[in-house]
């Protein structure tokens, strides 16, 4: 039985569509332009566990992507969930305070001294 060359052109040709699109999507673009390092824990992905990294509005405005990435942080499930808890917590507050910042590490604090050492 004789395959239908169209037909698999068309499967291919949509395939490459997809990943088009998904490679203009805002995860794509952090995943190529940050260390795939969490922002809040320094916990590193690879590719085997790289869907555990999501990607964090810093202003919490889904639609503001700049192709810079400055409102996009990476973080690992459980500090993104975090993150968003802190959010949830403070709605509901009198005084107008937002949660207490509770993250004091910084992973890349350093990072310029040790490229430095590597040169």
């Amino acid at each position: 039985m004789a395959k239908d060359p169209s037909k698999l052109d068309k499967v291919i040709l949509e395939a490459r569509r997809n990943a088009e699109k998904r490679a203009q999507g805002y995860r794509e673009q952090a995943l190529k332009l940050f260390p795939w390092v969490c922002g809040r824990c320094a916990r590193t992905f690879d590719h085997k566990n790289l869907q555990l990294l999501e990607v964090h509005h810093k202003n919490s405005n889904h639609d503001d992507n700049p192709p810079d990435g400055s409102n996009w942080e990476l973080l690992c499930t459980y500090c993104h969930e975090h993150e968003h808890s802190k959010l949830k917590d403070s709605i509901g507050r009198d005084d107008g305070r937002q949660a207490e910042e509770v993250a004091t590490h910084n992973p890349f604090a350093n990072l310029k001294d040790l490229l430095k050492k590597k040169t």
